[in-house]
């Protein structure tokens, strides 16, 4: 029985296709113009990639900003929901859930069978999401992903004093017009994402084992700034991190095309 989930969010679509415990692929791709042609794209790729059609597939279930319009899912689901189902699958010890994502941050404590006990959500203010580092590699004219390499070679990160994403930027312009080294104004980007992830983590109550989900869980330098300054160490998932909210959604459509309730 081969199922889907899809996962429209502000930045990136994400589609992963499953049959019964394994998956079989999954794709990322950059938003189109429109979520419904968003997740068409990924979905076909992902699909072209696993070698079956869209007809092959039992159940899909749509989650992320766009959910509510992928016109192929029968059902939708949370980001949040998502993001944990397909966190604990991948490491059944998780017990916190840090999703960053493209325009929020989400932080959720699971209990010991898996189901959410807590969680919180920064959707307010740029900063602490993917949209505040998207930013801030444009200013330093490198790529999204270079974020994390370029921190760490850094010898003094620079403090970014303002916690708001516009007054931040204003900062990072000052610096540049210093001259101040990329590598440490990276490392000052890094570590003020951090901060904000780490304090919006610790209003559910930390409890370990913790993990990162979305796309900024590739980038080293926050990783390692999360870990000072949370005190655990971030355990690494055994999928592609930003796949995690599809493969959650995937994981409800098995049971909603298996006749159970998710």
């Amino acid at each position: 029985m081969i199922v889907a989930g899809c996962d429209v969010g502000s930045l990136t679509a994400k589609a992963v296709i499953l049959n019964r415990h394994r998956i079989l692929a999954s794709a990322v791709s950059g938003v189109q113009t429109s979520p419904a042609s968003s997740a068409m794209q990924v979905m076909d790729r992902a699909l072209q990639k696993a070698g079956v059609d869209r007809q092959a597939l039992a159940w899909c279930v749509g989650t992320g900003y766009g959910r509510e319009h992928i016109p192929f899912a029968q059902k939708t689901a949370s980001e949040i929901a998502c993001h944990a189902r397909g966190a604990q699958w991948s490491l059944p010890s998780v017990r916190t859930v840090i999703d960053i994502g493209g325009q929020d941050c989400k932080a959720i404590r699971l209990d010991e069978s898996g189901a959410i006990a807590r969680f919180s959500t920064n959707d307010k203010c740029a900063a602490g999401t993917g949209r505040f580092l998207e930013v801030m590699a444009d200013l330093l004219g490198v790529a999204l992903s270079d974020l994390g390499e370029l921190s760490s070679r850094s010898r003094r990160a620079l403090t970014l004093a303002n916690a708001c994403a516009v007054w931040a930027q204003a900062e990072v312009i000052c610096h540049l017009n210093a001259r101040a080294p990329v590598e440490d104004i990276a490392a000052g980007i890094n570590q003020a994402m951090a901060n904000r992830v780490a304090i919006l983590a610790n209003t559910v109550g930390l409890a370990t084992d913790v993990c990162l989900t979305g796309g900024v869980a590739k980038n080293s330098g926050v990783v390692k700034g999360l870990e000072q300054m949370l005190g655990v160490k971030i355990r690494r998932l055994t999928i592609d991190p930003q796949i995690t909210g599809a493969l959650g959604a995937a994981l409800m459509a098995r049971e909603y095309a298996q006749g159970g309730e998710t």
